[in-house]
């Protein structure tokens, strides 16, 4: 077997300093990090792309809906003002009806973002024991 056959380092050099190898090491270890982060990149651009298809969906659904809200709105509008004989009393009750579910919608919405903590509580903790245990094993 061959030098070339055994891969990049002979394993027959006895004259390679433990310099030598320890640098070797750190370059073999760059290079995985690196060919990690690069295929991290991929999928996380793969899963935006993904993800930013949805969201147009989901904003074309959302435009459907709010036109179909908005005609069946008026539907229910006129057939109450035939209803009660009165157009502005049909109109009248549809947009209360409206505004209780705009003002229920806005206020569970702002207690939902009342309770969100913006901060990474445990990704801060676990850098923080990470940089206590490098400084005690830095000495």
């Amino acid at each position: 077997m061959t030098t070339a056959e055994r891969g990049p380092y002979p394993v027959d050099q006895p004259e390679a300093s433990v310099g030598d190898l320890v640098g070797r090491l750190t370059d073999d270890f760059g290079s995985i990090v690196q060919s990690h982060v690069m295929l991290a990149k991929e999928e996380i651009t793969a899963e935006i792309k993904k993800a930013g298809r949805g969201a147009g969906m989901m904003g074309g659904g959302a435009l459907a809906g709010w036109i179909a809200a908005l005609l069946l709105s008026f539907a229910l509008a006129w057939g109450l003002a035939a209803l009660f004989d009165e157009a502005w009393l049909g109109f009248l009750v549809v947009g209360v009806i409206w505004g209780v579910t705009a003002a229920w919608l806005f206020l569970s919405g702002r207690r939902q973002l009342q309770e969100v903590e913006p901060l990474a509580e445990q990704t801060i903790e676990e850098l923080k024991e990470d940089q206590r245990w490098l400084t005690e094993h830095k000495n």
